[in-house]
């Protein structure tokens, strides 16, 4: 049951002065825009890159020529990026709010973790090759490990540094179990190499129709959640002595997290920072209502992740860098900036 909202941060959460939320909805409307001509970019560059009109044909008039045939083979690679950033920034979102910690992210509670360790388990003793085979794998270990969490954390009385420190502890212990397997295997260790960077070139039709429901109903969810975690944000006794029932929204919240983060991770790899930075970098220009945050964290965390694997095209031709490593390499330094501002933001 959604909780309202406390005196305290009713006053810091009530609804924008028209001129500030006319600004936060025109820097919507620039985002969506920004993350279009960015889903463009992913439509038309590549180891050959197409124009626009090309490009437009093989949307709408498919006649089976080259250009229109790889529009279409770049198209399922730009829609999992569009899906799987939004997902990965809804749950960094989420997260960071559920834990009062603007450096979370979905590796912080063991979600990635779960997610590696049920993908060499399969690769390895049930001879799944395939991505369409081992989604489901990524999943159900992503799922698993978030409910073990929650459990390990104090189920009722969970608390964020609980939950923290139980993430913390299964992810080291996942990846230990997840090196061991990987040097007694060669062949787990030469797919999981590839798996465990993050990519979009696997990406088909078949993927993104098994994981589109889970990041649908995932994202409705976290949606959901934005007025009862802004309640919480006052802090647990003065949200609990106003009426919030503070178990039920971590428990939705972590169920969102696990459905977000667990399907984008089976669909794509583990892939960094768009979690932990797009969130972050949010809230400094939009506060702490997260009634604004989750909307702009949804469009603009697909334009980092699709930014990012133009760039790793454009870098490396004919062939490629993986999206996760491209995230990796201009998300350390950027967020190494963000946190050493005077003006970082703050839960």
């Amino acid at each position: 049951m959604l909780v309202d909202s406390p005196p305290e941060q009713r006053a810091e959460t009530a609804p924008a002065p028209p001129n500030r939320r006319a600004v936060r909805v025109a820097g919507l409307l620039v985002s969506a825009a920004i993350l279009v001509g960015v889903a463009l970019a992913s439509l038309a560059i590549g180891a050959k890159d197409l124009s626009l009109s090309q490009v437009w044909h093989g949307l709408f008039e498919d006649s089976g020529s080259y250009g229109d045939v790889v529009v279409g083979e770049r198209l399922s690679r730009t829609v999992l990026g569009l899906l799987a950033g939004a997902a990965l920034g809804l749950a960094g979102a989420v997260l960071q709010a559920l834990t009062r910690n603007p450096l979370a992210d979905p590796g912080l509670l063991g979600i990635n973790a779960g997610a590696s360790a049920a993908v060499v388990t399969a690769i390895t003793y049930f001879g799944v090759t395939s991505l369409t085979g081992y989604v489901w794998f990524a999943f159900v270990g992503a799922a698993a490990v978030g409910a073990l969490v929650w459990f390990l954390g104090g189920s009722r009385g969970a608390t964020p540094v609980r939950l923290a420190l139980a993430g913390t502890a299964i992810s080291a212990a996942l990846y230990g179990y997840l090196q061991a397997v990987m040097i007694m295997d060669e062949a787990a260790l030469g797919t999981m190499r590839f798996w465990t960077v993050g990519s979009l070139s696997s990406a088909n039709d078949d993927t993104i129709t098994q994981v589109l429901p889970f990041l649908l109903a995932g994202s409705v969810l976290a949606l959901l959640l934005a007025r009862p975690l802004n309640a919480m944000e006052m802090g647990d006794d003065t949200a609990r002595a106003l009426g919030a029932n503070l178990n039920r929204t971590r428990a939705l919240s972590m169920l969102a997290a696990t459905v977000l983060c667990g399907a984008a991770t089976a669909a794509c790899g583990p892939i960094l920072f768009v979690g932990l930075m797009v969130p972050h970098v949010v809230r400094s220009f939009t506060g702490p209502d997260l009634r604004w945050i989750l909307p702009y964290a949804t469009i603009l965390s697909p334009v980092l992740l699709l930014g990012a694997d133009v760039l790793g095209r454009i870098a490396a031709r004919p062939a490629e860098l993986q999206v996760g490593i491209v995230t990796a390499i201009l998300g350390g330094p950027v967020f190494i900036y963000l946190v050493r501002r005077r003006r970082t933001a703050q839960l």
